[in-house]
């Protein structure tokens, strides 16, 4: 996985990333959403025969996006344990 910042503002950030497709940018934009300062959050996969995406915030205020963008991977991460927690519950239960 290669990521490149392709443009970083005060409030605004996209970057390159190679290595990813759908699952993971989907999971990331909704995470990134559910931040209280985030105005804008998405990402787009320029060519279906690739698997680079771009991903882009923009945040409210005086909020460095590459700080939210951080929390929403962090959040992301938990939810990922939680699950996996769950999941093993719920295996030895069956």
């Amino acid at each position: 996985m290669k990521v490149k910042v392709v443009n970083k503002a005060s409030n605004e950030l996209k970057l390159e990333v190679e290595g990813i497709g759908h699952t993971l940018c989907n999971l990331l934009q909704k995470r990134l959403l559910e931040e209280e300062n985030v105005e804008l959050a998405g990402y787009d996969i320029p060519h279906p025969m690739t698997s680079t995406a771009i991903i882009y915030v923009r945040t409210k205020g005086r909020v460095k996006p590459e700080d939210v963008l951080k929390r929403a991977l962090t959040k992301a991460r938990e939810r990922n344990t939680e699950f996996s927690k769950e999941l093993e519950k719920a295996f030895k239960k069956a």
